[in-house]
């Protein structure tokens, strides 16, 4: 029997940064249960190649370039889906970037730009996707958050400072739409095996046995194991989830690690 709980079929997922990594690991995932998929990105020649692999997967997909911190582009792009695609029913803030750069060696400009992308973006398309849910009734946010929405780690200052405020953004946003039916939760990510990761997860290398040694599952993450819980926070099974951070970290965050002699 099929459940329906995580039927995504007549839905329409907005997915942003969604031509590679993890975020296109997710939209695959929400394809699966059902989605049409609209991916964002800002390469064109990275967007057809995208679009190349989802059609190929046989999904549903249309690709759509801005700019998702700049409110002008976002406007525009939003009316223009919604006229050509559909209602967008289900809107992953995925695309994001980091600078690793001491805090004092950081240049302010630096420091704004993380913020803007991976803080302010969320926020201009939450607003204008939000006006339409709200107006709907109904809608799905999903803000990609991190563990540096929790913790500290060296010279990643203003990216955990721009994923400690989109998690407290998530909530806000919950706080504010729950009662037009809209959910609003994150997903926060472990480290994951992609191919930004690949020259470090290697035999001898310190940071890979770091991670392998610091997550409980001891391994690195597969993008498809984000699959899950954004299809769960996109589906009516999270339909009183509000507010919600779900960590796809393997139990990093539930420990303090382990000696690396012990087994």
């Amino acid at each position: 029997m099929k459940n329906s709980l995580f039927d995504l079929a007549g839905k329409t997922a907005l997915v942003t940064g969604g031509t590679h990594g993890l975020g296109m690991a997710m939209a695959m995932g929400l394809g699966d249960a059902g989605a049409t998929l609209v991916i964002n990105g800002h390469s064109r020649d990275r967007m057809e190649s995208a679009l190349d692999t989802y059609r190929k997967a046989g999904y549903t997909v249309h690709g759509f370039l801005f700019d998702v911190t700049n409110e002008a582009e976002v406007k525009t792009a939003i009316a223009d889906i919604e006229d050509q695609v559909g209602e967008i029913d289900i809107l992953v803030n995925n695309a994001g970037i980091i600078k690793r750069i001491p805090a004092v060696d950081m240049e302010v400009a630096d420091f704004k730009r993380v913020l803007e992308v991976d803080l302010v973006a969320p926020f201009l398309m939450s607003r204008e996707v939000g006006k339409k849910m709200i107006a709907r009734k109904s809608g799905k946010i999903i803000n990609i958050c991190s563990m540096m929405s929790e913790l500290g780690r060296n010279t990643v200052s203003a990216y955990a400072s721009a994923k400690g405020g989109l998690k407290m953004l998530t909530r806000n946003l919950a706080t504010e739409w729950a009662k037009h039916n809209i959910q609003v939760n994150g997903i926060g990510p472990g480290y994951f095996a992609t191919e930004q990761t690949a020259p470090i997860r290697v035999d001898g290398h310190p940071f890979n046995e770091f991670i392998i040694n610091r997550t409980p599952a001891s391994r690195w993450g597969d993008p498809d194991d984000l699959k899950g819980a954004a299809v769960f926070l996109a589906s009516k099974a999270s339909d009183f989830v509000n507010g919600q951070i779900i960590y796809v970290d393997g139990g990093i965050l539930a420990t303090i690690g382990k000696p690396s002699n012990e087994s």
